[in-house]
């Protein structure tokens, strides 16, 4: 079972990363070996989406229910996929006027074996590069 955790203090206001988080329907511009996305529904507290993730001849498609809880907190459950489960956390926690900490866990597991042994093996590199992308977007968004 896979799972990765971090802690980074970003330049970014609690708010500005809530945003930028929350924002799953943007998702494809952006993160690494996500091919789409699609919010099936959203209100300020809960939001109900599909993701497309890709990877060489890998496509699989997942449903998750999203509890935002402004602007500390969201939290992200597997609902439907190819997961045994999945769950997914962020913090937003203000370290100073302008400074945000932010802290990340994911946490999964492949109904399929192979699926699990084809990703883990890369696992570390591939959150390491989807944590580098939410960055990097804060950076082009919020300068």
């Amino acid at each position: 079972m896979p799972s990765h955790s971090e802690r980074k203090m970003l330049p970014y206001s609690r708010d500005q990363m809530f945003d930028l988080v929350s924002d799953v329907g943007r998702y494809q511009e952006f993160l690494p070996w996500c091919v789409g996305t699609r919010v099936r529904s959203s209100n300020e507290t809960l939001m109900v989406a599909d993701m497309i993730i890709g990877f060489k001849a890998f496509r699989e498609t997942f449903t998750s229910r999203v509890n935002l809880q402004r602007p500390d907190r969201i939290d992200v459950a597997y609902q439907d996929g190819p997961f045994k489960h999945l769950t997914n956390r962020w913090i937003f926690e203000q370290a100073g006027n302008d400074a945000t900490t932010v802290d990340f866990h994911v946490d999964f597991e492949f109904r399929s074996r192979i699926l699990e042994k084809a990703i883990g093996v890369v696992f570390g590199q591939a959150v390491e590069r989807m944590v580098g992308a939410f960055e990097k977007r804060a950076r082009d968004l919020y300068g």
